[in-house]
């Protein structure tokens, strides 16, 4: 396996990046003719969703406490059956909804939708031992296997590194050895350094990822400025991954330092320190503002190429058109991304990509940051809400702000009057009150826009996130007498039975 797959990246690495680049050139200016001829407008906003799991032990074969909620490899014929696709990492498996109007039917199809296969795909798992979880960062390594062992397993073909719990995607396993590939790739945060060969520590994170699609493509600057607007407020409250895994610390570091100087969204910091290199500082980044909908087209290709993967030009889809921009597109990682696509003519459309927000406790709680990004896309530039005015460098502060203290990072706001503000309280009674508006603006009841704004209004009412949650059950269990291993492991074991009995039918704001 490891020498098709070794052959396949040799291919890979010999394409001609210049060439990759003059096909991206040629693909710019088709998506440009199409966006000027309105084929990206639509008569109506859609909503998507991207929604990603880790595998977990759930004790029923190995009836064995210690080795519940260890991580696990999801076997590749297990994901096709439940329906989901691969990601980075053996243990990873995702979920995209199918794209509906924004609308209350639209809404509720989604959550649907959801519901629907991730119901199903527990009952199938459950059948393997496995639990898959919605958690931002995971902190339990498989049994028998430290962190620092499963992220860094690789083995050297001829010269290629292939890492052995990577899933066997080309393009991952590319990243780690091109001509400008560094030495490692290396996870830098508060009280952690660690280096591997490939970029698998970048699967120790999971998120969600709401698609707001808008009617009329050349309006993508405004939605996507708005959106880099809300990007910190809404962190803010998503933020749930304050700890690593316990042998990814450093050595001579104790426990109450860990606690004092975490950070209350590390996924963040993953993404960026894995993926940033010395010749590629910014690959990972807090995206400027777009001034027009040809710029959102000119970033994805001037954006340095990472992997030129093979791109055939013979499909059908109306998207082949643009094929090799596609293709680019999949290593622009920015937190706030535009999209362009579509299967057809009639379907191609200009979305905004949002995402900033870690995968959540309950799927309510993911369903409410999906609905209030998609009302406030809504709300926002009808209202012509005066944050849009607020300078760009305060969106970016925001947003690292919120990576690292959630709540209680004084997010700056601009509320509907023209007032600054860093009140948390009436940054959030703006900010939903404006979700809300917009999903009613959508054929929402104020009863129906009330329920999906309400998991993140108790989160602000009760000044508690899923970030404070996890620090509160690991200083409890440090104050018990707990290392710091022992209370990780036991914070995260306390997090998945928790959700285990709230993921398809309750919220965060059940938890106590």
């Amino acid at each position: 396996m490891s020498k098709d797959l070794a052959g396949a990246v040799r291919d890979v690495l010999a394409i001609d990046v210049e060439a990759f680049r003059a096909e991206a050139e040629a693909d710019a200016e088709v998506v440009k003719d199409e966006l000027r001829d309105g084929t990206f407008d639509n008569h109506q906003s859609i909503v998507g969703f991207e929604y990603e799991f880790y595998a977990v032990d759930d004790g029923r074969w190995s009836g064995d406490e210690d080795l519940a909620c260890s991580l696990m490899r999801v076997p590749r014929r297990l994901l096709e059956l439940i329906g989901f696709e691969k990601e980075l990492g053996l243990h990873n498996a995702e979920m995209s909804t199918s794209p509906q109007p924004f609308n209350p039917h639209g809404l509720r199809a989604q959550e649907s939708e959801v519901l629907a296969r991730l119901s199903a795909a527990l009952d199938c798992t459950r059948s393997e031992g496995m639990r898959l979880v919605s958690d931002a960062l995971w902190t339990i390594p498989p049994a028998g296997e430290t962190a620092r062992e499963y992220l860094g397993g690789s083995v050297d073909d001829d010269g290629v590194d292939i890492a052995t719990n990577m899933s066997d995607a080309v393009r991952y396993h590319a990243m780690a050895n091109g001509p400008d590939a560094p030495e490692t790739f290396a996870v830098e945060a508060p009280n952690v350094s660690y280096e591997a060969p490939t970029v698998m520590p970048e699967s120790l994170i999971t998120s969600i990822q709401p698609h707001y699609q808008m009617s009329h493509a050349a309006d993508l600057p405004t939605y996507f400025n708005y959106a880099t607007r809300v990007a910190g407020p809404l962190l803010a409250l998503g933020v749930n991954s304050p700890f690593f895994p316990p042998d990814l610390y450093d050595e001579d570091v104790d426990a109450e330092t860990v606690i004092a100087e975490a950070w209350d969204e590390h996924r963040i910091r993953v993404f960026e320190s894995v993926l940033n290199t010395a010749t590629q500082s910014d690959k990972v980044a807090f995206p400027e503002d777009l001034e027009s909908v040809d710029q959102a087209v000119d970033r994805v290709l001037e954006d340095e190429t990472f992997v030129p993967m093979p791109v055939s030009r013979d499909g059908d889809r109306f998207d082949d058109k643009f094929a090799t921009l596609r293709m680019k597109h999949g290593t622009y990682w920015r937190w706030v991304r535009p999209v362009f696509g579509g299967a057809t003519r009639s379907s191609a459309n200009a979305r905004v990509e949002f995402r900033p927000i870690p995968a959540q406790p309950t799927v309510r709680d993911s369903i409410a940051f999906q609905a209030a990004f998609a009302g406030l896309m809504e709300s926002l530039p009808q209202r012509r809400h005066p944050v849009a005015d607020m300078d760009w460098t305060v969106a970016r502060e925001n947003f690292y702000a919120a990576m690292r203290d959630g709540l209680d990072s004084g997010q700056r706001w601009v509320t509907n009057d023209g007032q600054e503000t860093t009140n948390p309280v009436e940054v959030y009674d703006d900010l939903l009150a404006h979700a809300a508006d917009g999903l009613k603006s959508a054929g929402c009841s104020a009863a129906e826009a009330e329920r999906y704004i309400a998991p993140l209004q108790a989160r602000v009412e009760a000044a508690r996130t899923p970030a404070s949650w996890k620090r509160e059950r690991v200083e409890s269990r440090l104050a018990d007498g707990d290392d710091l291993e022992a209370a990780i492991t036991g914070m995260q074991q306390a997090y998945i039975r928790k959700q285990a009995e709230t993921l398809l039918d309750g919220s965060f704001a059940d938890w106590v």
